[in-house]
């Protein structure tokens, strides 16, 4: 039976591109999992956008010479570009700065604000004694005040993971310039996030078994420290307080955090509108079967499975001082946390500022998108931090994408096309045949099972020991010596080319690109997969500005299916780069110091 799933992906901040280590969190897992729902036959929903509010916008813009909307508008079109020519497949990737956001945003606002779940709280604020700006909370860094840690966040301490308040901090200093901050007493609302402990404590505690370890035990551990949140700033920069006394002042904003973890309801009510149904939102967000998985870094994991599920709830009427539910009505809470842990880079943490990086641009110019999909699939840091280097991505590249899965294509289908020219049938099969062709149909619910629980290393290494056996399956067989016995030879090329489609099936989730082609050359016609588009749209206060959407109805579908017989085969095209050597120097090399 079909499900709604709603794929919920991180939004990356739009203060500069994106680097690999940033896709490895939140880009590929995402698209991996909603490609394989798809073909599963679920009704996906997969959205996100550019996150664009916040002082971190307006310190890069001061920098850069532009106004905070010139630094975002900018940052936007590089990262839709990029997230395209990688391949994820969004129903909408759109942005924060929209009238639609900012609408959906005032609305989740109104209705904490009516059940009780927001209230109003003198605070002390930080701000820069230089330029006289709030600074953000993440923007610095002191020793926690509870473990002892030197380089805790105003958020929240990465060592201990309890949330904090800046001022908390022992020897706070801007991450901006490095000046000490100066605390003034400003007014701000707060989130009154003890009022939900004890709901949200049983609704985590109802995922064990289900979410992965690190999440779970993260965000139990936060339970335990819960204290109310402000989700206002002293800012020029964001979306507007929607109430009486708030909503003109200039320098009153609703923090980013707030905004950006309901830009996942905002993006599908905005989808639907672009689909020409406005209310085709609800069937993701309010039917009871529906599921919704949020994809982000380890980072991410208090926003997700503790504060944008306490404002779900707040917004339902659901926590301890109940409520009743705003005009957009219940809406549903995550089904899946799915966090990823870091990567980091030749033993190093990504650094911009030092040149410890790659883009995704960069990294696309020089290798292809399905190369770098695959890496993250089987070694990116799905539990674990995982370190990339380039000599893991040359071996990786040239040993599995080129030597095991290119090769096992590019004999089978020329064989074939040379010798007979169509796919041909096979005659009488020996039991090297049949274990073979069993092996491979056995291979769909093993690796569905892994995709299903976003296992995403597992299901694309079980899918490469098809490819294995088949490679072992044809050295043994020998086609290319057989003279006098073409039936064998077309039994033998047919399982092979069998399990060939098999295994494009198999790793259409993780490299859709290379599966467009092999479906090409085995005469397949129409679009086998499909690729996500940039559309340039416009907003209604007239601003025109890049999105990511696209049609995903293609032919794929996840089950073993018959190979045609008699279907001419097309010429078999390059699958894989083989990389020379060379590039792991050359791109150490370009690494700073």
């Amino acid at each position: 039976m079909s499900q709604h799933i709603l794929t919920a992906v991180a939004w990356p901040y739009a203060n500069g591109p994106r680097h690999i280590g940033h896709v490895s969190g939140f880009g590929v897992p995402s698209d991996v999992f909603s490609r394989y729902q798809r073909m599963a036959g679920n009704k996906v929903l997969m959205v996100s956008g550019t996150d664009e509010h916040g002082t971190p916008i307006q310190v890069q813009a001061d920098k850069e010479g532009l106004t905070a909307r010139e630094l975002a508008d900018r940052y936007n079109r590089v990262i839709v570009e990029d997230l395209q020519a990688l391949g994820l497949s969004y129903d909408l990737f759109t942005r924060t700065t929209t009238e639609n956001h900012y609408a959906v945003t005032q609305e989740i606002f109104k209705g904490l604000h009516a059940n009780g779940y927001i209230f109003p709280q003198t605070t002390m604020g930080a701000i820069s004694p230089s330029t006289g700006r709030t600074l953000p909370d993440r923007y610095i860094e002191g020793t926690c005040p509870i473990c002892g840690y030197e380089s805790a966040r105003g958020d929240q301490c990465d060592n201990c993971g309890n949330q904090l308040d800046p001022i908390q901090l022992i020897n706070p200093v801007s991450k901006v310039n490095g000046e000490t901050p100066v605390f003034v007493e400003t007014e701000h609302f707060m989130l009154d996030l003890p009022a939900f402990a004890e709901v949200l404590a049983s609704w985590l505690r109802s995922k064990e078994g289900d979410w992965r370890p690190n999440v779970l035990k993260f965000a139990l551990n936060m339970l335990g420290d819960m204290q109310p949140r402000a989700i206002s700033r002293d800012l020029d920069w964001g979306v507007p307080i929607p109430l009486e006394g708030w909503s003109d002042q200039a320098n009153k904003r609703l923090y980013v955090w707030f905004d950006a973890v309901i830009g996942y309801l905002s993006a599908s009510i905005e989808w639907a509108r672009r689909s020409g149904d406005p209310e085709a939102w609800r069937q993701w967000w309010q039917d009871p079967e529906a599921l919704g998985y949020y994809f982000m870094g380890k980072d991410n994991i208090v926003f997700h499975a503790e504060i944008w599920p306490a404002m779900l709830l707040g917004y339902n009427g659901q926590g301890a001082r109940d409520g009743e539910p705003g005009s957009l009505g219940a809406l549903n809470l995550p089904a899946e946390v799915v966090s990823s842990e870091f990567l980091t880079m030749e033993g190093r943490k990504f650094s911009s500022s030092r040149s410890v990086v790659i883009y995704v641009r960069d990294f696309l110019e020089r290798y292809d998108a399905d190369a770098l999909r695959y890496y993250i699939a089987v070694a990116g840091p799905e539990n674990q931090d995982t370190d990339f280097t380039w000599s893991e991505f040359l071996n990786r590249n040239n040993g599995e994408l080129v030597a095991a899965w290119g090769n096992l294509v590019n004999r089978s289908i020329s064989m074939a096309a040379k010798n007979f020219g169509v796919i041909p049938e096979a005659g009488d099969l020996t039991d090297a045949d049949r274990a073979m062709l069993e092996r491979s149909r056995a291979a769909f619910p093993k690796v569905a099972a892994e995709f299903q629980h976003c296992r995403f290393k597992n299901a694309t290494n079980e899918a490469f020991e098809v490819i294995r056996e088949a490679n072992r399956y044809l050295a043994e067989q020998e086609p290319w010596k057989i003279k006098d016995d073409p039936a064998r030879v077309k039994t033998i090329l047919h399982v092979a080319l069998q399990v060939v489609d098999d295994a494009k099936t198999l790793l259409t989730p993780v490299l859709p690109n290379s599966s467009n082609k092999i479906y090409a050359m085995l005469g397949g016609t129409g679009v086998w997969s499909g690729m996500p588009e940039i559309q340039e749209v416009t907003d209604d206060d007239g601003r025109t500005y890049p999105i990511i959407t696209g049609s995903y109805d293609g032919a794929a579908r996840w089950e073993s299916t018959p190979i045609r017989v008699g279907s001419p085969l097309a010429p078999p095209v390059r699958l894989f780069v083989k990389l020379d050597p060379k590039i792991v120097e050359e791109e150490l090399a370009r690494l700073g110091e």
